[in-house]
């Protein structure tokens, strides 16, 4: 989980509007995941019922602005996404890649390594804090979480906890299979992710995205049903 000091951020959103004039770099969407469509999902969190006892910032330097909402059977916001690229040390994700690399993730894979966030799509959660607490609300390590950006959903788990005053921030693969930049110092997104977490869910092992996408769309699909 990065915090951007705001000389850096600054430095950041100067490259990203340098970058803004150039072709986009990010990956192509990968295929669709699972059977239930970003507009259904939208519809069920349109509005907000708080469960958190005060708002997130999505950065640093930002105002707090984030809450955490309630619905049956999930818990959900809407921010930004920063990009996650902590965990394993890969030729994607490292100390030259990611000026905030840490080499741990919170959760861990089944063989007691970290994860791989240029590989697993996963979300970060705030730290519990008197804000909100992720596991008082029924969200495990492993838990699923529907990740929907500009009409696309994809899923991911809970892998990783970041500062527990910012929220907003996926993994590598998970911006990735979403279209958006991936890179973790200039990449991400302002603005317009909804993640929608499950609670009482989780994934076993933690790093089979396939079973990830099985139940997250079984869920998904009780919950736009109100079953």
């Amino acid at each position: 989980m990065r915090i951007r000091p705001p000389a850096l951020a600054a430095a950041s959103a100067a490259a990203l509007l340098a970058a803004a004039a150039l072709p986009a770099t990010a990956s192509p969407a990968a295929p669709a995941e699972g059977s239930v469509g970003a507009a259904e999902l939208l519809a069920k969190v349109r509005s907000c019922t708080r469960v958190s006892h005060g708002r997130y910032r999505t950065d640093a330097n930002s105002s707090a602005t984030v809450p955490v909402c309630g619905a049956d059977g999930a818990v959900f916001w809407k921010a930004d996404m920063d990009i996650d690229c902590d965990g394993q040390r890969t030729a994607k994700c490292n100390e030259r890649t990611n000026p905030w690399f840490q080499d741990d993730t919170a959760f861990h894979r089944s063989d007691g390594r970290p994860l791989r966030s240029d590989t697993l799509p996963y979300v970060v959660v705030p730290a519990p804090s008197g804000i909100w607490d992720y596991a008082g609300a029924g969200i495990k390590g492993g838990g699923v979480v529907a990740v929907v950006y500009r009409g696309r959903v994809r899923y991911a788990v809970v892998g990783d906890a970041g500062p527990s005053q910012i929220i907003g921030e996926a993994s590598y693969a998970t911006a990735e299979a979403l279209g958006i930049d991936p890179d973790p110092a200039t990449g991400g997104t302002g603005s317009e992710v909804t993640y929608i977490l499950f609670t009482g869910s989780r994934v076993s092992p933690i790093e089979n995205h396939d079973a990830a996408v099985t139940l997250g769309d079984r869920l998904a699909r009780e919950f736009v049903r109100g079953t």
